[in-house]
């Protein structure tokens, strides 16, 4: 069959299984989270397995960032997603007595999800938790560039959950072009702010919402902390940070340091001590650190350290693995901040090091660039925190730790300006893909009848302070009128 067939046949299909009702009831949102859960759990090796063949990752770090995240948020929805469901009171003025009001989430209907090749399980089945709590039919796209993953989600899906109202489409460039030429009641995309252009010029024609979950140059301040041990543990979460979660390959990885040249000495052999303790002394023969996708990401990593003036600003490593995709953790000390590893997001294991005079200054360097997706500061200094706080703009600011906000369920994932829009994790995804109904009810007695024609004097003075007063006040205008004192008219 055409794959604009295909995919034609299967939206109009997932959209009649929608509109039966089945995917709105709280049965079958907990019994396919459930489902889910199992999944997890009966295939962790086959996981494991399949991000080792598409990243590299070892089974703690795909246990860490992604098996283990699922789990934490599928047993979270499970546990919450009634209380999500309840109608939601409104206290509703007195102007409008005698009245009640609430707010109904509904599910939005059919909805497509983009997912991204650096985190390929868990990118594509946490906001898939979302759609499910709401209530929603759904297709996922997994990432053409992590082909194993995308293949399993394919094949262990439709055993797992309900393939009427859940599937998976796989397929490159073209299969994506044929699935933005439907109609979607939401789309949700992570992935670079080049496609996201396309998904929301796509989606701009049927005026289909759009979450898109994009990246930037997350930076990181180090401030002076006396206690050395607090230094070396920030530093520690640093290094975790930046070449840890997929050798950087993170939309909130820690794409830049900035510290004051007074920390720089002891912040390099310290930052070298940590990589040889994690990596070893040739890291590639560690097994424990991810390789790049694909050899154009390689290749393009390796063009930012070609760059002469970018050459000679390396302190540490900067030897790659062409035959295994492998670059070495890489340090740069002030490269030139016109150049592309300034100016693009790395999305790689190069960490570029800016130096300042004082550390208040890094909030002028990160606010003469596009607002990031996380920033993080190491501090103690909560008149400092305070500043960075007021003073800059991101998605998420962590103090004295790295990329652990994503994995908190009770705070809102997302970005702003350039490095995304929309937000989800926990209740925030439920909301994501759920429509707030308001709904009042209202009493056929106590009619006020100046809100109605033919106009006069009275009746506009009247609703002037129908909006001024409270309820009884307009209670004994009302009756005022109502015992024939025409003199108003």
């Amino acid at each position: 069959m055409d794959i604009c067939v295909e995919i034609e046949e299967t939206v109009r299909e997932l959209r009649q299984y929608f509109n039966t009702g089945r995917t709105g009831s709280v049965t079958w949102r907990k019994k396919q989270l459930t489902a889910l859960l199992d999944l997890v759990h009966d295939n962790e090796d086959a996981i494991f397995k399949a991000l080792h063949q598409d990243l590299g990752k070892h089974p703690a770090e795909a246990y860490r960032d992604e098996v283990g995240g699922v789990e934490k948020s599928v047993n979270n929805s499970l546990s919450c997603v009634e209380k999500w469901m309840a109608p939601k009171k409104s206290n509703i003025p007195l102007l409008f007595f005698p009245a009640k009001g609430e707010v109904l989430s509904e599910p939005l209907g059919v909805v497509l999800i983009f997912t991204s090749w650096n985190f390929p399980i868990i990118l594509a089945l946490d906001p898939l938790i979302g759609a499910i709590s709401a209530g929603n039919a759904v297709v996922i796209k997994p990432s053409e560039q992590a082909p194993t993953c995308s293949s399993f989600l394919a094949n262990t899906i439709p055993q797992y959950l309900d393939s009427k109202a859940i599937k998976v489409i796989e397929g490159g460039a073209d299969v994506c072009e044929q699935l933005l030429l439907q109609k979607w009641d939401k789309i949700f995309f992570t992935g670079s702010p080049r496609v996201a252009r396309t998904v929301m010029s796509a989606a701009a024609k049927n005026l289909t919402p759009v979450t898109l979950e994009l990246g930037g140059k997350c930076p990181a301040i180090l401030d002076s902390l006396p206690n050395p041990s607090e230094f070396k543990l920030a530093v520690k979460r640093i290094v975790g940070g930046k070449w840890g979660p997929c050798s950087g390959q993170a939309c909130i990885a820690v794409d830049y340091l900035l510290v004051e040249e007074k920390l720089l000495s002891d912040l390099l052999e310290l930052l070298k001590k940590i990589i040889r303790r994690f990596y070893g002394e040739n890291p590639i023969e560690s097994k424990v650190i991810s390789r790049i996708i694909n050899k154009q990401h390689f290749e393009r990593l390796c063009n930012l350290l070609k760059d002469p003036l970018v050459a000679t600003s390396i302190v540490h490593g900067g030897s790659v693995d062409e035959e295994n995709m492998f670059i070495e953790p890489t340090i740069l000390l002030d490269p030139p901040l016109d150049s592309l590893i300034m100016t693009e997001e790395i999305f790689g294991p190069l960490l570029p090091i800016i130096t300042v005079n004082k550390i208040h200054e890094s909030i002028e360097f990160i606010n003469s660039r596009p607002k990031p997706l996380a920033l993080y500061a190491f501090t103690k200094d909560e008149t400092f925190k305070r500043k960075i706080l007021s003073g800059t703009s991101s998605g998420s600011v962590v103090f004295n730790d790295i990329m652990v906000q994503f994995l908190c369920d009770t705070l809102p994932f997302g970005g702003v300006g350039q490095s995304g829009f929309g937000r989800y994790h926990g209740k925030y995804s439920f909301d994501t893909f759920s429509h707030e109904k308001a709904v009042m009810h209202r009493k056929l007695f106590l009619e006020i009848e100046p809100r109605y024609p033919p106009w006069s004097k009275f009746k506009l003075e009247f609703i002037r302070l129908a909006y001024r007063l409270n309820y009884f006040g307009l209670l004994l205008h009302m009756l005022a009128f109502k015992l024939g004192l025409k003199r108003y008219n």
